[in-house]
C-alpha cells in the first residue's frame, strides 16, 4: 500500500467511524432527535455498525486500522513503524472530519438543544435529572459526549486502566482473528467480528468511561468541540483528554506484546 492510499483510506474510513458513531451519540442525546433516550443499547450497536461500515470501505485502500491503537500494535507486532505516521495522520484528519459532519447532519438539533434552559441553565430554568448528571461532569459541557468520552466517576486511576482493558480486548480481538491475509489491516470477515467485539465492549466496559479505545476517536472530535461555533456549548474538558488517548496506547501495545509471547 502506498502512502497516499493509505492516508486517503485511514482519512476516509475514519471520517464514517465518527460520523455514524458520533451520530448515534448524537440522535440518542440532543433534543428534536427522534431517537432521543433510546439508552445505551443504541449507542453499542451503533458503535459496533460505525465500525464494521469503516472497515469494509477503508479496506481495500488502506487495512482500515483506524485507530492509533491498531496502528501501534500492528507495528510492534511486525516491527515495521515506516508508514505509522501516515497512519496517525490519516486518523486524526478523519476523526474530525466526521465529528463536523455530524455538526451538520444534526445542526437544528444541537441548537435547540443548547438555547434549552432545562439544558443549559437561565432565568426561569428548572433542575431536571439531566441536569444534575452533566453537572458530574465539571469543565464538559452539555453536548461534549455526543463528540467525545468522559468518566461516570473521575478517577485517573481506574478511568486509565479501563481504557487500557477495554483497548487490549479489543486489540487481541484484531490480532487473534481480524487481519486480512497480508496481516496489514482488517480482513472482510475480521472487520464483522471487530464489529461484534466493539459492541461487546461497550457493553460490558462502556459504562466507566464511555469506552474511546481510540485515542484519534476522542482527540479529533474533542478539537472540533472546542473549534465549533455552538452556544453555550461548555468546556470541552481538557483536563481528562490524555486519559483516552494515553490508556488505549497502552493497552494497544500490551496487547501487541501478549500476541508476540502467546500467539506468535
Amino acid at each position: 500500500m502506498s502512502s497516499s492510499d493509505i492516508f486517503i483510506g485511514e482519512t476516509i474510513g475514519t471520517a464514517l467511524l465518527i460520523l455514524l458513531g458520533g451520530g448515534v451519540c448524537a440522535a440518542v442525546t440532543l433534543k428534536a432527535s427522534k431517537a432521543r433516550n433510546a439508552g445505551w443499547l443504541a449507542i453499542a450497536f451503533g458503535w459496533g455498525f460505525a465500525v464494521m461500515t469503516a472497515v469494509y470501505v477503508a479496506g481495500p485502500l488502506s487495512g482500515a486500522h483506524l485507530n492509533p491503537a491498531v496502528t501501534v500494535a500492528l507495528a510492534i507486532k511486525s516491527g515495521d513503524w515506516s508508514h505509522a505516521p501516515v497512519y496517525f495522520a490519516g486518523e486524526l484528519l478523519g476523526a474530525m472530519i466526521g465529528a463536523t459532519l455530524v455538526w451538520v447532519a444534526y445542526y437544528g438539533q444541537f441548537h435547540a438543544h443548547l438555547t434549552d434552559k432545562e439544558i443549559v441553565g437561565g432565568p426561569g430554568a428548572q433542575a431536571t435529572t439531566a441536569k444534575a448528571v452533566e453537572a458530574q461532569e465539571k469543565g464538559a459541557g452539555p453536548v461534549l459526549g455526543v463528540f467525545s468520552t468522559g468518566p461516570e466517576i473521575r478517577n485517573v486511576v481506574q478511568n486509565l486502566a479501563t481504557e487500557i482493558i477495554g483497548t487490549i480486548v479489543l486489540i487481541l480481538a484484531v490480532l487473534t482473528q481480524g487481519l486480512n491475509d497480508k496481516g496489514n489491516g482488517l480482513g472482510i470477515l475480521g472487520g464483522l467480528i471487530t464489529a461484534l467485539v466493539v459492541v461487546s465492549i461497550g457493553l460490558s466496559l462502556g459504562g466507566p468511561t464511555g469506552y474511546a479505545i481510540n485515542p484519534a476517536r476522542d482527540l479529533g472530535p474533542r478539537i472540533v468541540h472546542a473549534l465549533l461555533p455552538l452556544p453555550n456549548k461548555g468546556g470541552s474538558d481538557w483536563s481528562y483528554a490524555w486519559v483516552p488517548v494515553v490508556g488505549p496506547l497502552i493497552g494497544g501495545a500490551i496487547a501487541a506484546g501478549i500476541y508476540n509471547v502467546a500467539f506468535a
